[in-house]
């Protein structure tokens, strides 16, 4: 589990509300279902209407990924291309075709076939960046519904505030009934405001950094079958490749 972004969560959670209990408010007065609804449902409303549903479904999903990240092991992937690249001098490329079945990512496995068909170094990575540059656009725009999600919740939280004043307005002859409707209107902005800045945006900007890192251990995997392609010393592949911003 990443601990820091439930750390983060927490820590954002406790400072708010600390403040209100500081400034001797009460952590009750923070509590409006009524406004939750207004924000969350407008804003889940707002992102399916403009997003395709395998786009809204595909975001949801990785949202996994802020507690429990993908996993990406740059130390496993340049070992294992060294390896092919000793049997590859040893026996040849074809000896590699009995490491294609072993195999569970279905890119590595099309990258390695590419390889011992004997296609052109240049025309591996040609069509290999290809599926890349599909990947990459097809998980940020999964991230993307979250950032959407932060821009339309503080508005939402606005509509509701306007909503809660309405209702003030309405039962001004009413004196018992005006506390709930400003309430509403005030707490609309906080849940609107603060979950755009605490979760929403928090989770599309940690998003795209595990993406980003998928996408290196990609480009990272063929340069390496490239320098393979090409008769590299596999010391030099290694040496090329710990060059990426290699983390386990």
């Amino acid at each position: 589990m990443d601990k820091i972004s439930l750390g983060g969560l927490i820590l954002g959670v406790i400072a708010i509300v600390g403040g209100q209990v500081l400034e001797g408010g009460h952590v009750a007065s923070l509590v409006q279902p009524t406004a939750l609804l207004i924000v969350c449902g407008g804003t889940l409303g707002a992102v399916m209407l403009q997003s395709p549903f395998a786009v809204f479904r595909r975001g949801f999903r990785m949202a996994k990924w802020v507690w429990m990240p993908p996993l990406v092991d740059y130390r496993r992937t340049i070992d294992q291309v060294i390896v092919w690249s000793q049997i590859s001098r040893r026996e040849g490329l074809l000896a590699l075709e009995n490491q294609i079945p072993r195999l569970p990512d279905p890119f590595v496995k099309r990258s390695l076939q590419m390889l011992v068909d004997g296609a052109d170094p240049e025309r591996l990575r040609e069509v290999m960046e290809v599926e890349i540059d599909s990947y990459e656009d097809e998980l940020r725009q999964g991230a993307k519904i979250w950032e959407a999600a932060g821009g339309y919740s503080p508005t939402i939280g606005i509509l509701g505030a306007v909503m809660g004043l309405i209702h003030v307005m309405e039962n001004l002859t009413d004196p018992s009934r005006l506390g709930a409707g400003i309430a509403v209107a005030f707490v609309a902005t906080i849940y609107g405001v603060g979950l755009a800045n605490l979760v929403y945006l928090p989770i599309a900007g940690k998003l795209k950094y595990h993406i980003a890192r998928l996408v290196t251990l990609r480009v990272m995997l063929v340069d390496g079958l490239v320098g393979i392609a090409v008769g590299d010393n596999p010391r030099i592949i290694e040496s090329r490749l710990k060059g990426y911003h290699v983390q386990s």
